[in-house]
């Protein structure tokens, strides 16, 4: 057994001895202690759904906060199925309703994710007959008790080794930039081997499939949003550091630009220190941000400057932005709505929103056939309820087991569908024989399955998971059957009941895997990746035009590029279900690098937002909070407004090219693999005389450029500086 093979033994013991510990303690409490049969069937069954069947990512003490904050939903479900069991067609009606708004509340981050198919089990097992509303007490306080013993079981036994938080990560990530910043600031004014390394490193540190689940800032509050903002910011600003280019030969860089640098040093290590809650700069302290040297930057006179010289200058402007987004996001992550007040509506429009608000435009934007996670809600909700349907219809002894082979069997393709269905089949029949056996030979003897069933949870909660579908279902059979062996007196048939349910379940949850989205996040990355590029062709050319025709320019306006934005969240979702299905065959390499169609999403809308609105120039004496006011920015020269509509034309067309091959309709999937990126040559020289607000679209647009060549696995263009 490998490390990693043990690793998994040992986490997945950890999980089971607490899932044990809580449903044994509940269920002997109630069955011996009270001979309460519905209480202790429902305190097992609740430690059960919330333990084993949810995997709610954390450590030990965020699981059980979380458990706490899951209790009246989970009260809540108790009620609902048992008064919805009167009927039928009740009964699948709530179970369609409940059963879709559990699943799409998964687009509130991986904690609700993770809970959810716990919760729609505890809506089930009510649901179903006998009708027996006058043991609904007995039924919550069972409820009660099982999620109560789990807390205190996740709180106190066996806790997880420590994860390393993503405040930390994006701080780290700080202290490099500082580290970047300070060597670029000094002779020879370029960064060294290692810490370039350590520059690239600190970057991938912050991809979201490099964290920990329950750290992932995927939330939808303002400290979320604020920290997968830090996240991006950071990673941009090493990136930009990485790639800054040295000075012209026998050129000294300007002590402007390099004051500049010392300041995007100053920020970064500020910003690790907030992060970090550590002490920041004293009270009183001067240091200038870089605010002001950007101010200062942009304000000093070119003169007859070389066209190198004024790309190095825009290059360190982009720096300036990416250091005033990173301190700015990670306020918000640290202060939430208390750092707000100033703060521009584009980049960073979620900041005076309340937490109900950003929960709505967060459900709203996914409500459409184009999101995972409605999708994933939609498939679900209406195979549960076909199988709840036909339970009901031809009335299935134990029928809810049929709806838990539903639900922990149906997958987001229909390939995963149909592999764990045929594992989960084959383990059924074997824990079927072998529960025939175990019952003919026992017989009635409720103390003989009182003792072997919690060392017989242990090893099931154990292997299972880590074996796979077709151990945990055989492991599992064994389980109800010693369990439902105690609370009435039961023959070998109930191994043929279970099987019969295990079968109807399973045959439900291929049927509708084939019928809904059967190829899950693959075909949709493809799709929203296409559109997203589309939407980005789309903001480069308007904002290409807006800058050559010039025009008042207002920081306070509306955020802009609302396609860009919508577009991009579906992209990111449908990524981030991408890396939880099977992967490529092995020794098949992806062709596209999906991360890398993100951050060019990013990357045009904060850049659009950048170069087309000028920052403002602090004002002495102005007051604090006070918003910005519009200004106007003069038209460009004939021949610069030709160039740079022209560069801006060949990104738009590049993207579009690209978005051509990663549409998944027949005839785009004709077209092939995009050509790899040819300039003529027209994009390097700059018109005589071109401003400097020229180059800092110049230098986005370049940008653009090499973050394209990375999504067909071309790697960055040489720079062309």
């Amino acid at each position: 057994m490998g490390t990693s093979g043990a690793a998994a033994y040992a986490g997945a013991a950890r999980r089971s001895l607490r899932v044990t510990l809580a449903a044994g303690a509940g269920f002997y409490l109630f069955l011996y202690g009270f001979g309460q049969t519905v209480a202790a069937t429902y305190a097992l069954f609740a430690a059960v759904a919330l333990a084993g069947l949810s995997r709610i990512p954390g450590t030990g003490r965020q699981r059980a906060a979380v458990l706490l904050r899951l209790l009246p939903v989970a009260w809540l479900l108790v009620v609902v199925g048992t008064f919805l069991a009167v009927r039928t067609w009740s009964a699948v009606a709530g179970m369609l309703v409940i059963g879709f708004a559990l699943a799409f509340v998964a687009a509130g981050g991986p904690r609700p994710a993770g809970a959810a198919p716990g919760l729609q089990l505890l809506y089930i097992l009510p649901s179903f007959p006998p009708y027996a509303p006058d043991t609904l007490g007995e039924r919550l306080v069972g409820t009660t008790s099982g999620i109560l013993l789990l807390v205190l079981a996740e709180a106190l036994v066996l806790p997880d080794p420590p994860t390393v938080p993503y405040r930390e990560i994006a701080a780290r990530a700080a202290v490099t930039a500082e580290r970047c910043a300070g060597e670029l600031a000094r002779a020879p004014y370029g960064l060294s081997p290692a810490t370039g390394a350590a520059a690239r490193a600190a970057a991938e540190a912050l991809r979201p499939s490099k964290v920990p689940e329950a750290e992932r800032p995927a939330g939808p509050g303002v400290r979320s949003r604020g920290l997968a903002h830090t996240g991006l910011a950071a990673r941009t600003l090493l990136n930009r550091l990485d790639r800054l280019p040295a000075p012209p030969p026998g050129q000294a860089p300007s002590e402007a630009g390099l004051d500049l640098l010392r300041a995007v040093g100053r920020s970064a290590a500020d910003t690790a220190a907030l992060l970090r809650g550590t002490p920041g700069p004293a009270a009183g302290e001067e240091r200038p941000g870089p605010a002001r040297e950007r101010a200062l930057l942009a304000a000093h006179p070119t003169g007859q400057a070389l066209p190198a010289t004024l790309r190095r200058r825009a290059d360190l402007l982009e720096l300036a932005d990416a250091a005033l987004a990173l301190s700015t996001a990670a306020g918000l992550a640290v202060r939430g709505r208390e750092a707000a007040p100033g703060l521009p509506l584009g980049r960073f429009w979620y900041a005076r929103m309340r937490a109900p608000q950003l929960w709505w435009r967060r459900l709203v934007g996914h409500a459409g056939s184009r999101s995972v996670f409605f999708q994933n809600a939609v498939r679900i909700s209406l195979a549960l309820a076909a199988a709840r349907a036909v339970a009901g219809l031809a009335t299935l002894p134990h029928g809810f087991w049929a709806l838990l082979a539903t639900l922990t069997l149906t997958r987001t393709t229909l390939d995963a569908t149909r592999s764990s269905v045929r594992q989960a089949l084959a383990g059924t029949l074997i824990g079927a024989l072998a529960t025939a056996g175990v019952i003919a030979l026992v017989g009635t003897h409720t103390t003989v399955y009182a003792v072997v069933l919690l060392p017989l949870m242990l090893f099931t909660f154990t292997v299972g998971p880590v074996k796979g579908v077709g151990w945990s279902q055989a492991l599992f059979t064994l389980v109800v059957a010693l369990v439902f062996s105690q609370l009435a007196p039961a023959t070998w048939r109930l191994a043929e009941v279970r099987l019969l349910d295990v079968l109807v379940g399973s045959v439900i949850g291929a049927v509708f895997g084939l019928l809904a989205w059967p190829r899950g996040a693959r075909q949709e990355v493809r799709r929203s990746g296409a559109v997203l590029l589309r939407s980005a062709a789309e903001a480069v050319v308007t904002t290409a035009a807006e800058i050559a025709a010039g025009g008042v320019r207002d920081p306070g306006a509306p955020p802009r590029h609302g396609s860009l934005r919508h577009s991009l969240v579906l992209a990111e979702t449908a990524f981030a279900q991408l890396q939880s299905e099977p992967g490529p065959a092995d020794g098949e390499k992806p062709s596209v690098d999906w991360h890398a169609v993100l951050l060019t999403g990013h990357h045009t809308l904060w850049g659009a937002d950048r170069v087309l609105v000028p920052p403002p120039e602090p004002v002495p004496g102005s007051a604090a909070g006070r918003p910005p006011a519009p200004v106007l920015v003069p038209p460009l020269e004939p021949a610069a407004a030709a160039a740079l509509t022209r560069l801006g034309d060949r990104v738009a067309g590049r993207m579009l090219l690209l978005s051509a091959v990663l549409d998944p309709m027949e005839e785009a999937r004709e077209a092939g693999d995009a050509p790899p990126y040819e300039d003529g040559g027209a994009s390097r020289t700059a018109p005589a005389g071109a401003p400097n607000g020229y180059y800092a679209v110049d230098a986005w647009l370049e940008g653009l450029l090499a973050d394209l060549e990375r999504i067909t696995g071309g790697g960055p263009r040489p720079d062309r500086r």
